[in-house]
């Protein structure tokens, strides 16, 4: 197709052809003139500057965002610090340096080499992080020796700061320098070596809107290094903030209530999906992740055999034990299985096949309906109705009620648990499914696990005739700039359609398991609040006949649930407890759950909004 159109003529051509050798030689003259100037006029003073490397850009670290709790209690902050950098190029002495700043600074001389020697650090003239969070000390011992130390360079920089130390740990996470993996998977050139990043947590699920812009200082240094003399700052720019869903005075009665004790509490608002308390023992100290921590003392941490880097929360697998009921008690009503008032006797045991399946009291119960063998945890009642039922149609319930799945938290690497099903036994296991191992999962033993949070969630659920929502962290985000809030809208995972009726069944029972003389919760009872809970005594091995469970070594030990809900006439919080070999669940995990509940309950506190 030629390029010309029918309006064309060479008059306009010519012109047109002049109008651009005009521009050709304006462009070209200016290039000249400015090569002169910069080989003629500046030629020399660029020349030195280029020869001896003399320019260098420091980066500044900019400060995270604020983390608040639900009534803007400040849970996160940054302190001022000192971090060191390296710029390898300007030493001479490269082994004198790293040796008086290894015993400067307290570091290994063969990590201090391995940090220095890591791929993320081969870039020239480009300082390295080598150490943050320098003590007082520290920073008067590399001022005072400076014309001994080429190449180092103190920069003012925020530090973070977790206020309340190892509370809230796992869901707040922590920051650290960026990792060389992190480096690569980011994929954003602006993210730098020695850039701190969210490691876990909030903080790492957040780190995008929290972290804030690097800022720059161009620097002119002499002969070993050394700031000569601030050629441009360009300042960094700080983080949005982030309000969380939790209650901190809640947390705190959480974490106290649980003590010392292997295990996790969750508490959540029911109508919204919001995480009103999260806490997972043992726990961490987020101030010591967030500095400079060596190899050594990041192997006594990982490898310390109470995981204190575990979220039990949302990472903890647990066989529910007694507490699954619900979920059996809901498909067993819903399937006509059973009606609400049908007698079963339990004699202590139930005959299938050749075994004899256990209740946990010994002489059994007598005569159980719903009602009762949900207050009283009848196991046999539980065994009848998965035999009714076959696994399969167990299972459906418990996927209904978000089992066997993530909840969406925004937190990583939560755990999904298992709701075991006849094809999942031949996948996993290879063989097919046994009758006898439907009983056991009625009663929430065998391949069945769960999670805490799906726990609370589904407690929760029951609460609110079925309606499910996802559980979150994020209550707002306040932009720095422009100071507005954007607030998280709840997010409804949909309905579990039950009948009224079967709901009102068992939030009767799950009320009389706390309120009624035999009911196996009644130290969860408050004489402030109707309480509706179920406990749940999950067994971690089977003991041989004869041998009571608590006489055997601690890490045998069952362990100890209790999931509940209040009021039970209003619904406002649901709590799942779990006490990792914490024996039953009514004696060691419903008094925590009382006292959060209790705690929660009593707030008449003013929202975000009249703090803002």
């Amino acid at each position: 197709m030629d390029i010309y159109t029918s309006s064309d003529n060479p008059r306009e051509i010519q012109n047109r052809l002049g109008y651009l050798m005009v521009g050709i030689v304006v462009i070209f003259a200016a290039l000249l003139l400015r090569a002169w100037y910069l080989q003629i006029t500046k030629g020399s003073y660029y020349k030195e500057q280029s020869e001896n490397n003399r320019v260098r850009v420091v980066y500044i670290q900019p400060p995270r965002g604020l983390i608040f709790d639900r009534h803007g209690e400040l849970l996160a902050n940054n302190v001022p610090s000192f971090n060191l950098y390296l710029v390898l190029e300007d030493i001479s002495d490269k082994k004198g340096v790293l040796d008086l700043l290894a015993r400067f600074i307290q570091m290994d001389r063969g990590e201090l080499e391995r940090k220095i020697n890591s791929p993320k650090n081969n870039v020239p003239y480009m300082p390295m992080k080598v150490k943050e969070g320098l003590s007082l000390k520290e920073v008067a011992l590399i001022e005072s020796h400076r014309l001994d130390l080429a190449g180092t360079i103190l920069v003012p920089e925020p530090q973070r700061n977790y206020l309340c130390g190892p509370l809230a740990a796992h869901l707040l996470g922590y920051v650290g320098e960026i990792s060389p993996a992190q480096l690569q998977e980011s994929g954003n050139e602006e993210t730098l070596p020695g850039t701190s990043v969210g490691q876990s947590g909030i903080e790492k699920t957040y780190d995008t809107h929290i972290r804030g812009e690097v800022g720059q200082k161009i620097i002119e240094v002499d002969a070993v290094g050394h700031e000569m003399k601030v050629l441009r700052v360009q300042e960094p720019a700080s983080g949005n903030d982030l309000y969380l869903t939790i209650d901190l005075n809640v947390q705190k009665v959480a974490e106290e209530a649980l003590g010392k004790d292997a295990g996790t509490i969750v508490a959540i608002n029911p109508r919204n999906g919001e995480i009103l308390a999260m806490v997972s023992h043992p726990a961490f100290d987020p101030n010591q992740l967030s500095q400079s921590l060596s190899p050594a003392d990041w192997e006594v941490l990982s490898s310390d055999p109470g995981h204190p880097l575990t979220n039990r929360a949302i990472q903890g697998q647990y066989p529910p034990g007694s507490t699954f009921k619900l979920v059996v008690s809901s498909a067993a009503l819903e399937t006509k299985e059973v009606t609400p008032e049908e007698p079963i006797l339990c004699t202590g045991g139930m005959l299938f096949g050749r075994r004899v399946y256990k209740d946990w009291k010994r002489g059994g119960h007598g005569v159980m309906d719903l009602h009762t063998a949900i207050v009283q945890s009848c196991d046999v009642y539980f065994y009848e109705m998965g035999r009714r039922l076959g696994i399969d149609r167990l299972a459906d319930y418990a996927f209904r009620y978000g089992l066997g799945q993530p909840t969406g938290i925004e937190l990583a690497s939560e755990k999904s648990g298992v709701i075991p099903t006849s094809q999942w036994k031949i996948r996993a296991k290879g063989e097919p499914w046994f009758p006898g191992e439907t009983l056991s999962a009625s009663i929430g033993q065998g391949f069945v696990t769960v999670t805490p949070i799906q726990m609370a969630n589904l407690i929760g659920t029951v609460a609110m005739s079925g309606i499910r929502y996802q559980p979150h962290l994020i209550k707002a985000i306040r932009d720095r700039v422009t100071g507005r809030l954007f607030e998280f809208p709840p997010v409804q995972l949909g309905k579990v359609e039950l009948a009224e009726g079967t709901y009102n069944a068992i939030r009767q029972a799950l009320s009389g398991v706390v309120s009624e003389p035999h009911g196996t919760g009644a130290a969860a009872r408050s004489p402030f609040v109707t309480i509706g809970g179920k406990t749940g005594t999950a067994q971690v091995v089977e003991a041989k006949p004869g041998v009571e469970t608590k006489s055997l070594p601690k890490e045998l030990q069952d362990h100890a649930w209790f999931i509940a809900f209040a009021p039970v006439e209003d619904p406002q919080i649901a709590v799942a407890v779990l006490v990792e070999h914490g024996g039953h669940g009514g004696e060691t995990a419903a008094p925590p759950a009382k006292r959060v509940i209790e705690e929660y309950l009593k707030n008449d506190r003013p929202s975000i909004h009249q703090q803002l």
